[in-house]
């Protein structure tokens, strides 16, 4: 028998990811700043559980979200996530099986200190 399949939504708000990379013009000190990788890209919020909170807590890093995504690739624990104008360290990416279309759980950290976006 073949397993079912779960469809998912994603209604809650939208997500930009961003690279961190130089963003000082040619000849000028380095600056670290944000590059647009993903715009425009829905989600749905999910809860953070008590397990993955106290886990992460163990670890010095505090799981503020987990956001379900469409499946990209491209997009790794090396990235920034902005939602409603709020930096978030990615800080682990899931791929959660059975589900169409594929899709990923970000779990994001609040940065303290935000980055300029080039």
């Amino acid at each position: 028998m073949k397993p079912k399949t779960l469809t998912q939504t994603f209604n809650d708000g939208i997500v930009s990811i961003y690279s961190v990379g130089n963003i000082s013009e040619p000849g000028n000190m380095p600056k670290d700043g944000l590059t647009l990788k993903v715009g425009t890209l829905h989600y749905e919020e999910r809860t953070v559980g008590m397990g993955r909170y106290w886990t992460a807590a163990q670890a010095q890093v505090r799981i503020e979200q987990i956001l379900r995504v469409p499946r990209i690739n491209s997009v790794s624990t090396q990235d920034i996530a902005i939602v409603n104008g709020q930096q978030y360290k990615i800080v682990q990416i899931q791929y959660p099986p059975g589900i169409e279309p594929a899709c990923m759980d970000l779990s994001l950290e609040r940065l303290e200190e935000s980055y300029e976006i080039g």
